[in-house]
């Protein structure tokens, strides 16, 4: 899954990620980025 990393400021591949789902029923996907380990976030579509 691909991400934008803040730190980087890039798009790059998720590393470790995984789905979770938000508190408004939303999918989204969380892992870290591959360079520098950054939290990354990626809101997905409708569950």
């Amino acid at each position: 899954m691909e991400g934008y990393c803040v730190k980087c400021k890039s798009k790059k591949e998720m590393k470790d990620a995984k789905e979770t789902t938000m508190k408004n029923g939303r999918k989204a996907m969380k892992g870290k980025c591959p360079t520098c380990g950054t939290g990354m976030f990626r809101i997905m579509g409708k569950a």
